[in-house]
């Protein structure tokens, strides 16, 4: 398996393949696959068991403690691969880093996060901050408070970004009137909304693709 890695890459390997691989630095001198396919089973995909939280990691029989620790170490160091992506150029020119960024870093979160990016003039990273956390299906935001922080950072751009836990990236009602609200609180003081972006397993949704912006 290893070596077909080596030859063929990721790409050449199942989900609960490139499992294996992890879990075997971590229990080495055992057959692992039947845990990585009962994770795989159990989370649903290789991204999934990753973004699953600890607890939820060790009520699976054979994972202990350090081995999810393994695993959530293995998570950190791709956001942080991903987050390093968004900020090198301007957010605009490398959308699609921007996507990759959102979706792994809140697309398989268990309750709603509010993120925003903001942005310089020259549409540069400035700031990445999660405003709020919520429930399973809400997270309160209050739209003054987006803009004050704008005009805090000298933001000239902001970019929302929030997950739906249930998996459907589809903008709710809620979510199209709170950005419709900050559109227009936002404008007169020369602070533009790029887009808001709803991310989930199912996949994601631009409010500007939409033309909801």
């Amino acid at each position: 398996m290893r070596a077909r890695f080596q030859e063929a890459g990721a790409d050449a390997l199942p989900d609960y393949e490139l499992l294996e691989l992890l879990l075997f630095r971590s229990i080495p001198q055992r057959d692992v696959k039947p845990l990585a396919k009962e994770l795989i089973q159990r989370f649903g995909s290789f991204a999934e068991v990753l973004a699953a939280p600890v607890s939820r990691l060790t009520e699976v029989k054979g994972v202990g403690e350090g081995v999810a620790l393994d695993l959530k170490i293995v998570e950190a160091a791709l956001k942080r691969m991903a987050r390093g992506a968004v900020g090198k150029r301007p957010v605009l020119s490398s959308w699609s880093s921007v996507l990759d960024y959102c979706r792994m870093a809140m697309a398989f979160a268990e309750r709603e996060q509010f993120r925003i990016l903001f942005l310089d003039k020259k549409n540069a990273l400035i700031a990445d901050e999660v405003q709020q956390t919520g429930t399973v299906d809400h997270t309160p935001v209050y739209p003054r408070e987006v803009v004050r922080r704008a005009l805090e950072l000298s933001a000239s751009a902001v970019i929302l970004v929030h997950n739906h836990p249930s998996g459907d990236p589809t903008p709710s009602g809620a979510d199209m009137r709170m950005t419709r609200e900050l559109v227009d609180i936002a404008k007169p003081l020369g602070i533009a909304i790029h887009d808001h972006i709803v991310v989930g397993r199912d996949g994601h949704a631009s409010f500007r693709s939409l033309g909801l912006i």
